[in-house]
């Protein structure tokens, strides 16, 4: 999707169109979620500190995340996407593989796949998509990116070695500055450059990942679109504004819990039999201590009303002075397992009713 929390709230409130928005909270604390294209022209990027893009951006519209939005948008999209393909791996809320080999619609291409896919998405959300279609994951992460915002870009096998010359090594998944720094030491900056060297020489240089770098560099890529894999954890977290005492957290503990709970439901609509056993606390005080308390108990959590209550009983564990401030706190569900010898967990969330 592009720039897909900001794009979201430009949908929902026509005065923020055309204008630089910012998702995220004002404040030395906060860091940039999203950023619309009109910010980005201002060098505004996600993971930015928030000030920072304040003063990048003095007239950026800040606006405060809403998650809970985006993962119902995020539904309706993945739901498009399952009418093409059972075959699709998620990466977050708004990006997303696809394997679209065997797909139940056959329109004769991959290309014209992803076009009509990009189509529905905006009749049905009123939203831009960008797609890469290749023959891998790898090269279609990259092709994703190459004609944003609302765009396509087809790698075709002919084309892989000529697509990925020029490219940059810090474009590589894995390539982070420290390892494009030692590249760079080396005199390589682009994949061309990693072919010359050789896989032998990087291996002996860097291990697996050097010979990992040589095959990425040939375009070569052979993982597989992982789909349906069980979620080993559920959560929910928010940063505050301003520091809070442990007594003013049960609002916003209740509402994380709601959610994480909605969350469940739906992750047991896809796995159903999957209990989680666990209730995670999360909490981080001002000065950046995080600091967790959980319970597993006999009988796991079969409502939300029982998610609520033990996850406002979990702050009676919490033993810091009464002085201590918290800048987040998150709830979730862990410790997932197959519901046997729990046979009431059958009916934990029963299929709706048709009409």
């Amino acid at each position: 999707m592009d720039a897909f929390y900001a794009s979201v709230e430009q949908r929902d409130d026509p005065a923020l169109r055309g204008k630089p928005v910012v998702v995220a909270w004002r404040g030395a604390r906060s860091v940039v979620c999203a950023a619309s294209y009109e910010a980005r022209t201002f060098g505004i990027r996600s993971a930015m500190p928030a000030i920072r893009a304040e003063r990048l951006c003095p007239d950026a519209v800040f606006v405060p995340p809403d998650f809970s939005r985006y993962k119902a948008v995020s539904r309706q999209i993945r739901d498009v996407f399952e009418r093409y393909t059972t075959l699709v791996e998620p990466l977050s809320l708004d990006e997303a593989y696809l394997d679209v080999t065997s797909p139940k619609r056959d329109l004769g291409s991959a290309t014209a796949i992803a076009s009509e896919i990009r189509a529905a998405i905006f009749e049905e959300t009123a939203l831009t998509a960008s797609a890469g279609i290749a023959p891998n994951k790898f090269l279609a992460k990259i092709a994703s990116d190459w004609n944003k915002p609302n765009g396509q870009c087809v790698v075709k096998p002919q084309q892989i070695q000529a697509f990925l010359a020029h490219l940059p090594v810090g474009r590589l998944p894995g390539v982070g500055k420290v390892m494009a720094g030692k590249l760079a030491g080396l005199g390589i900056a682009t994949c061309t450059d990693l072919r010359s060297l050789g896989a032998d020489a990087l291996e002996q240089r860097f291990g697996r990942w050097g010979r990992r770098l040589h095959e990425l560099s040939l375009g070569i890529d052979e993982r597989a679109v992982q789909t349906g894999r069980a979620t080993l954890q559920i959560s929910n977290e928010d940063t505050f504004p301003s520091d809070l005492p442990l007594g003013a957290l049960e609002p916003h503990i209740r509402r994380l819990a709601i959610d994480t709970w909605n969350d469940y439901g739906r992750e047991w609509q896809r796995h159903p039999g999957r209990i989680a056993r666990t209730v995670v606390l999360k909490l981080k005080t001002s000065d950046f201590r995080i600091l967790t308390r959980s319970l597993t108990a006999n009988a796991p959590p079969t409502s939300e009303t029982a998610l609520v209550q033990t996850a406002c009983d979990l702050r009676n564990r919490v033993a810091l002075p009464s002085t201590t401030r918290y800048r987040l706190v998150g709830v979730g569900l862990s410790g997932f397992a197959e519901a046997d010898g729990h046979p009431a967990q059958e009916d934990l969330f029963p299929p709706l009713e048709k009409p």
